[in-house]
């Protein structure tokens, strides 16, 4: 029983740099389809960037927040 726990546990641990990266990689692909259309909105939320263009898709940015500005 303990070692399915512990084999569980482990499928839940997310390494921050392997989740940034794949951040980043998402941003990336999601940054290309917005070649030629028209950014209308950009809004910075607590946890999120969220970007509206002209045809009223709306696009999710995470990753990029969470740092303190002293």
């Amino acid at each position: 029983m303990n070692d399915r726990i512990d084999e569980l546990l482990q499928l839940i641990e997310v390494e921050p740099d392997a989740l940034r990266e794949a951040e980043f990689l998402q941003a990336q692909a999601i940054l290309e389809t917005l070649v030629g259309k028209t950014v209308t909105a950009a809004e910075l939320q607590d946890t999120r960037i969220v970007v509206t263009t002209n045809d009223g898709n709306r696009y999710f940015f995470y990753g990029f927040l969470g740092g303190k500005q002293e």
